[in-house]
């Protein structure tokens, strides 16, 4: 059992038979009396979104997960595989857990995968991945007095808003938890 004010964000903990995530943290004291415990969860089961609050003492029932570097190796329909790089054990990760971040796994990248026991429960990006431009318009000179955007689709079938600057072929940085362009590769 761990104190409620331990909770911080991607700590993970079970109550009522559910898995949860905490995605965000806030401790809330108004005036007298006790001070409330207010954490947005994520349910590892369904993948809903939720508010909790907890008063000061309470105590929720702690998860032992543990984190593992694995290497992407190719995906199909239903499940993404990786490989241990130390022991060279094969993991299938259902596309139901990654969700929309399927997009991003590149063959030869490492990825860090949560495991609880046995079983993969969530894949963690890099907050930045470098991605291919492999479609955009050319850029307009003399049309860069401010920052203008245009239209590119990426090695991964995204597309995005890059400066005018970037042609194709060229790599750029992709924030992995907006899907926007951040710097240039």
């Amino acid at each position: 059992m761990i104190g409620v004010t331990e909770l911080r964000s991607g700590t993970i903990f079970e109550e009522s038979g559910n898995l949860f995530q905490v995605l965000s943290y806030e401790h809330i004291k108004m005036g007298r009396g006790s001070a409330n415990i207010k954490v947005k969860v994520k349910n590892l089961k369904n993948g809903s979104t939720t508010e909790k609050s907890f008063i000061n003492g309470a105590r929720v029932n702690e998860v032992n997960v543990f984190k593992r570097d694995v290497q992407f190796l190719y995906k199909d329909k239903e499940f993404a595989y990786f490989m241990d790089p130390s022991s060279f054990e094969q993991i299938a990760v259902s596309l139901k857990i990654i969700g929309s971040n399927h997009s991003y796994l590149k063959e030869g990248y490492s990825f860090n995968v949560s495991f609880l026991g046995e079983t993969a429960f969530s894949l963690n990006l890099p907050p930045k991945m470098d991605l291919k431009v492999i479609e955009t318009d050319a850029g307009v000179k003399g049309n860069s007095a401010t920052n203008i955007f245009k239209d590119a689709v990426l090695e991964n079938g995204m597309k995005t808003k890059v400066p005018l600057f970037i042609k194709e072929g060229e790599m750029v940085k992709i924030d992995t938890r907006t899907g926007e362009y951040t710097a240039k590769a």
